[in-house]
């Protein structure tokens, strides 16, 4: 900015971020699942999502980073980052008409139109989160810069999430999907708008040409990555079908349960431990900790994110409630989760500063899994609602406390680059916990027709078992200036 900072800006650089998180709270635990269980049915429902969350995913991951880089040289006379959320934000807007249209589809026809619409959701969306990130760094005095991240906070968590549940989701409840829908383009378009009031202006100075080395590497790690989880993901049907019909219903349910909680650990642990080296050279082998971060980061995010993500499915299983009726709930959950984010990342900074991040981050972990437990213990309302706002609290705790840990464990000189390895985290915890964890829920469902619950129950249970696994994982995290205790033998160790 040539001028000096206004109260207005701290509204136009920020309000992108209502946009972002509706269409992300409204498409993937509302619509999405919605209709991808009118087109393929209740057997295969949670197959079919887990295939589209990790395709979408993953293009995510590579879209974020490869306009990242674009806008960064970006010499348009608009600015840097304006023209790119503008355009992200346009076809936003028409794809998410034309996916309210494909509503009218049926049988697998209409589910491959809704794969195919929402990785072009996904490619336009994350053009604009990508340089959205941008504008702070670029536009705002580094001592204003908490301020405005505070303002950031409320837009992008709680505001959103509000908007959602007392609005999109009482609609989508009632069947009313293209109302929902029409509210979420209204409230893109509106963001927008303000947006582009953004004191942006072009980039001056040349640039220096752009370096696709770093791109290509995370292409590379990318392609690995999605092949683990694959590999992970055709062994747990492989088990399914063997089993199918030869176990007791007990037999079954510990032989799914153990063989999908190994085959996410596998994907976590290996996963990480190839695509940190893809990514990062020989340099990564002298800090181990930093492995572990991700490792444990990963973990923790694939129990939140796949929580969140099969809520729908669980509320109509666990509790009856038919197709859309699940949708209230689920968005009253959501946003129960989101506001004790935002009540427990406030203070955590104090107290990670207090207790140390580690501690913090372990703490969080057995919470989260407290309110797994308390979530699945009983058929209620309330009882859901209780666990979930306690997942909420821990996810606090962890998302500033974790962050904090891994901005100790990597090298100044080169923070960013090991930071951004680090988003295969956020990308990789919906496709691992979706793509592995769906047909599990399917397979005991179909086998166990007469108590549908038990498959969501038993999916559920594996994701509070990976925020047990997230404190396991610390181990090989060292505190700053002290080494890390030896971790446990353990079949995928990567340490």
């Amino acid at each position: 900015m040539n001028r000096p900072v206004m109260w207005i800006d701290y509204i136009t650089i920020n309000i992108y971020w209502v946009s972002l998180s509706t269409v992300s709270n409204t498409m993937t635990p509302l619509v999405i699942p919605l209709l991808v269980q009118q087109f393929v049915g209740e057997q295969v429902k949670g197959e079919y999502f887990g295939n589209l969350r990790l395709w979408t995913l993953m293009v995510a991951l590579l879209v974020q980073s490869l306009m990242g880089m674009v806008s960064d040289h970006s010499t348009l006379r608009w600015g840097r980052r304006r023209p790119f959320i503008l355009i992200g934000s346009t076809f936003d807007l028409a794809i998410m008409a034309v996916i309210g249209f494909s509503a009218g589809l049926t049988g697998e026809s209409g589910y491959y139109v809704l794969l195919f619409l929402v990785i072009l959701l996904s490619v336009a969306t994350n053009t604009a989160h990508a340089t959205q990130q941008g504008l702070i760094p670029d536009l705002v005095p580094s001592d204003l810069r908490g301020r405005f991240s505070g303002v950031k906070a409320v837009l992008e968590v709680p505001l959103p999430l509000i908007i959602v549940s007392f609005t999109i989701a009482k609609f989508i409840s009632r069947g009313e999907m293209w109302a929902g829908i029409l509210v979420a383009i209204g409230i893109v378009a509106l963001c927008t708008a303000v947006t582009m009031f953004v004191p942006e202006k072009r980039l001056v100075s040349r640039p220096e040409p752009l370096n696709w080395q770093p791109f290509l590497r995370l292409l590379l790690m990318t392609g690995i990555f999605t092949g683990i989880i694959l590999g992970m993901g055709w062994t747990v049907k492989a088990v399914g079908r063997f089993t199918s019909g030869m176990v007791t219903p007990t037999c079954l349910l510990v032989t799914m349960g153990v063989v999908g909680l190994l085959a996410m650990l596998v994907a976590v642990g290996f996963g990480v431990w190839v695509s940190v080296r893809v990514g990062l050279g020989k340099s990564v082998r002298d800090n181990p900790s930093y492995t572990w971060w991700i490792v444990n980061r990963l973990a923790f995010l694939v129990g939140v994110t796949n929580l969140a993500s099969f809520t729908v499915y669980f509320l109509q299983a666990r509790l009856g409630f038919v197709r859309e009726a699940a949708a209230g709930p689920a968005s009253i959950l959501t946003m129960f989760v989101g506001v004790f984010i935002l009540l427990t990342a406030v203070p955590s900074g104090w107290l990670a500063d207090r207790f140390g991040h580690r501690r913090l981050v372990m703490i969080a972990g057995f919470v989260a899994a407290m309110g797994t437990a308390v979530a699945l213990s009983l058929p209620s309302l309330p009882m859901i609602y209780t666990g979930g706002v306690l997942i909420g609290a821990a996810t606090g705790l962890f998302f500033a406390a974790n962050w904090a840990l891994g901005t100790e464990l990597v090298p100044k000189n080169q923070a960013g680059k090991y930071l951004g390895v680090s988003n295969l985290a956020g990308a990789g915890a919906g496709a691992i916990g979706a793509y592995i964890g769906g047909p599990i829920a399917d397979m005991v469902g179909r086998q166990l027709p007469s108590t549908p619950e038990v498959g969501y129950l038993l999916l559920f249970g594996i994701y509070g078992a990976m925020f047990l696994f997230s404190i396991l994982a610390l181990r090989g995290v060292a505190s700053p200036g002290k080494a890390a205790k030896p971790v446990p033998a353990v079949k995928i160790s990567i340490g």
